[in-house]
């Protein structure tokens, strides 16, 4: 699915003459193209999600296959492109990550550690779902992660944000200039909590079940 998704991508790109998104226009207007891509964008969400559902046994597990799968296929997405079109040159080039509901701009880094983030996370939950009595991130981890997951939001639309005001011709037009990487450095620790709190549950429930053992034997 990386494969595909880095091959329609230089397609499109190669038609609107922006292989490397971070220059003046970067979403011209090209016959309906804009229409096909959000379109596009949403199916592959939807395929993602379909993965995941048909991958695990319980919601807990779906949902964790599905975070995995996307990671997966994100960081793939780019390792991909390299060949295929000499860009990305660095983690931090700017691309415009999604459209869906505005458009996103951040560095190449910031989508791939959120990721791997993701990808962690998701092989973690996989590992102990099943056992008899499965950790789950407790809804503290959660409405964290939640505060986090929007903060990075923000900071990837937070341009378009800013001149969403004046209509859709300049949302199209915008161009970044500086992340905002204190505020995505916050959004990111946050989004880490329900790892943290598992992480935490196991190495507890191994340090109790350790006199406990020590009393049996």
């Amino acid at each position: 699915m990386a494969w595909v998704e880095s091959a329609v991508v230089v397609y499109l790109r190669t038609m609107i003459d922006r292989i490397e998104p971070y220059q003046p226009n970067p979403l011209p207007m090209f016959r309906g193209l804009g229409e096909i891509e959000l379109g596009r964008e949403a199916a592959t969400l939807v395929m993602l999600l379909t993965v995941g559902w048909l991958a695990g046994r319980t919601w807990r597990s779906r949902i964790a296959y599905a975070g995995i799968t996307f990671g997966v296929w994100d960081i793939f997405y780019y390792i991909f492109l390299v060949p295929m079109s000499g860009w990305p040159r660095s983690l931090f080039d700017w691309d415009i990550l999604f459209l869906l509901p505005l458009p996103w701009w951040g560095p190449v880094i910031a989508p791939a550690s959120i990721a791997a983030l993701m990808i962690i996370g998701g092989t973690l939950i996989t590992q102990i779902d099943d056992v008899d009595m499965p950790f789950a991130p407790r809804r503290l981890a959660m409405a964290f992660a939640t505060v986090g997951a929007l903060l990075a939001l923000y900071v990837f639309m937070a341009d378009a944000i800013a001149v969403a005001s004046n209509g859709v011709e300049s949302i199209r037009n915008v161009l970044p200039t500086v992340f905002n990487w204190r505020l995505f450095g916050i959004a990111f620790v946050l989004m880490t909590m329900p790892i943290v709190d598992i992480g935490w549950q196991m190495w507890r429930k191994k340090v109790l079940q350790i006199p406990e053992m020590q009393r049996t034997a």
